[in-house]
């Protein structure tokens, strides 16, 4: 379990393909404070350590994962949001995150607010039912708050320091990021459709 505060980032340094699996080795400050088969969210994918090198370490991700995340195309050099799994005396800043990726949901637009940053992102119909205004979301594995809903998009409002520590900096109109919507919205949601007999 997460809470989308990102602590650090990390830089691909390579991808080896093992059949339908990729094995990542990524750089980080962090690296040398892991074991392995501790378990670190990666752009909110929660994934493995099965191996700790000098300043790196190394994860797998298999096929199912990539197949509904923005680690299908990853590259070397890709920086990735880094956080630890909370405990139970951890601070909640942000909110409860598992670290399964719902889907991935594409950048529409970027405004520089000369202060802060207004990042639009496209809302399919299929998932307009768990996003709710000033909910949260987790996005690139950051939580965030849902500032203004739109029938097929929502923005989201960065502050200065999220957007200097974490990938975000990076992105571009067009990019992808992965997705994980509220654990408790989607429990509900399942209830309602249970109810309804669909």
């Amino acid at each position: 379990m997460f809470s989308g505060i990102i602590k650090s980032t990390g830089i691909v340094r390579s991808i080896q393909t093992m059949g339908s699996t990729k094995r990542i080795t990524i750089a980080s400050q962090m690296a040398d404070d892991l074991t392995i088969d501790q378990s670190i969210a990666h752009d909110g994918i929660c994934l493995t350590v099965v191996a700790i090198h000098e300043g790196a370490y190394e994860v797998e991700v298999v096929q199912e994962t990539l197949t509904k995340t923005t680690f299908a195309s990853l590259k070397e050099g890709d920086i990735v949001n880094l956080e630890k799994s909370i405990t139970p005396t951890t601070l909640l800043d942000g909110h409860l995150v598992q670290g399964h990726v719902d889907t991935t949901m594409r950048c529409l637009l970027i405004e520089d607010l000369e202060g802060s940053w207004k990042i639009k992102f496209n809302l399919p119909q299929a998932y307009a039912g768990l996003v709710i205004p000033h909910g949260s979301i987790c996005l690139n594995g950051v939580s965030l708050t849902v500032a203004n809903l739109f029938p097929d998009s929502f923005d989201v409002a960065i502050i200065p320091y999220t957007f200097e520590h974490t990938n975000f900096k990076h992105l571009h109109k067009g990019d992808d990021v992965n997705v994980e919507f509220d654990l408790i919205g989607k429990y509900l949601l399942r209830q309602a459709v249970l109810r309804n007999g669909e």
